[in-house]
C-alpha cells in the first residue's frame, strides 16, 4: 500500500513540474523582454509598403502581426511631439526646413504620402495621396493599448523637454505603470543622457542604446557594464555585428535589436548568431523567417 502511494505522489510531482516547467516555458517566451522572445520591430510602420510614419503605416504592420511598431520623435515650434525620422520635412513631405520652425497646424497642412508614390512607383497607391503627419498622442489614442510601442527620442538635443512631454503622454494613455504589461512601451536613442533622463522621471520604461557602427567596433568590457546599468538591450547598426558581438551583448544580460534588417539572408544569419528581434521595413518577411527557423 505504501509503495502505491509512494508511486502515485512521485507520478503526481512529475506531473506538477512539468505543468510549472510548461507555464514558466510558455511565459518567458510570451514576456516581451525575455531573450527567448524574439521580437519584430515594424520600422516606421510598414515602411516596405507605406509611406513611413503614417497611421496607414502602422495598421499595415499591425495586420502583419508585428510585435511592436516603431515611432520615431519630433517636436514642433509650438512644443508639439510629432512622428516623423526626419528633423527636416523635405524628403517625406512637400514642406521644406526644420520641424523645429513649424507649427503644429502648418506640418499638418503638408502631404505626407505622395513622396512615397514618386519614389516606389511600383507601390504606389491613389490612397497615399495626401496622407499626414500624425502627432505622438493621435497615434496613442488610434493604437491604445492594443499595440506595443518602440519609442525613438530623435535629436533631444533640440527639443529641450521631450523626454518630459513623452512620458506624460504614455501615463495619460495608461502606457506606464503596473497595469502594463512589461515592455508594452520601449524607449531607445542614440543619446545616453536621453535614457538617463527617461529613466530617472520613469524608471519602469525600458531603454535601449542604440548604437552606430563605429560605437559598436570600439566597444569596451566597461562599457557594456555601463550600458546594462541602464538599459535592457542594445541596437545596433546590423552590419557591424558578428556571433561573437552578440555572444558578448548576452553575456551582459542584454536584448540586441538590430536595425534595419531587409533581406532574407541578413535575417537569417542575424537569428543564428543569437539576435532577440530586428527592425525591418518588411515584417512579413521576417515573420515568415522566424517560423521557418523555428519549425528547422
Amino acid at each position: 500500500m505504501f509503495k502505491k502511494r509512494f508511486v502515485l505522489l512521485s507520478m503526481l510531482s512529475l506531473c506538477f513540474f512539468l505543468t510549472i516547467s510548461t507555464v514558466a516555458s510558455a511565459s518567458s517566451k510570451g514576456n516581451l523582454l525575455s531573450p527567448k522572445k524574439i521580437i519584430t520591430v515594424a520600422h516606421r510602420g510598414a515602411s516596405g509598403y507605406v509611406p513611413e510614419h503614417t497611421i496607414l503605416s502602422y495598421e499595415t504592420a499591425q495586420k502583419m502581426k508585428a510585435d511592436y511598431i516603431e515611432l520615431d520623435l519630433q517636436m514642433t515650434k509650438d512644443g508639439q511631439l510629432i512622428v516623423m525620422h526626419d528633423e527636416k520635412l523635405d524628403r517625406t513631405t512637400n514642406g521644406t526646413g526644420w520641424v523645429k520652425d513649424h507649427t503644429l497646424s502648418e506640418i499638418k497642412a503638408l502631404d505626407a504620402g505622395s513622396w512615397f508614390n514618386e519614389a516606389y512607383p511600383d507601390k504606389a497607391k491613389a490612397e497615399y495621396v495626401g496622407l499626414q503627419v500624425p502627432t505622438l498622442e493621435e497615434i496613442l489614442n488610434h493604437f491604445g493599448k492594443h499595440a506595443n510601442y518602440y519609442i525613438e527620442t530623435k535629436a533631444p538635443d533640440i527639443y529641450p523637454g521631450m523626454e518630459e512631454k513623452l512620458i506624460a503622454s504614455l501615463k495619460k494613455h495608461g502606457l506606464v505603470g503596473v497595469r502594463t504589461k512589461p515592455g508594452q512601451v520601449i524607449i531607445q536613442s542614440f543619446s545616453k543622457e536621453s535614457l538617463l533622463k527617461v529613466h530617472k522621471i520613469e524608471s519602469d520604461i525600458p531603454t535601449v542604446q542604440l548604437m552606430e557602427a563605429e560605437d559598436v567596433n570600439s566597444l569596451k568590457h566597461s562599457d557594456l557594464e555601463e550600458i546594462a546599468s541602464y538599459a535592457v538591450g542594445v541596437g545596433p547598426d546590423y552590419e557591424s555585428l558578428n556571433a561573437n558581438r552578440i555572444q558578448e551583448f548576452r553575456r551582459f544580460g542584454l536584448l540586441i535589436h538590430p536595425y534595419t534588417v531587409n533581406e532574407e539572408g541578413d535575417m537569417r544569419k542575424l537569428l543564428e548568431w543569437g539576435v532577440t528581434g530586428v527592425f525591418t521595413n518588411y515584417t512579413d518577411l521576417f515573420n515568415q523567417v522566424k517560423k521557418i527557423i523555428n519549425t528547422n
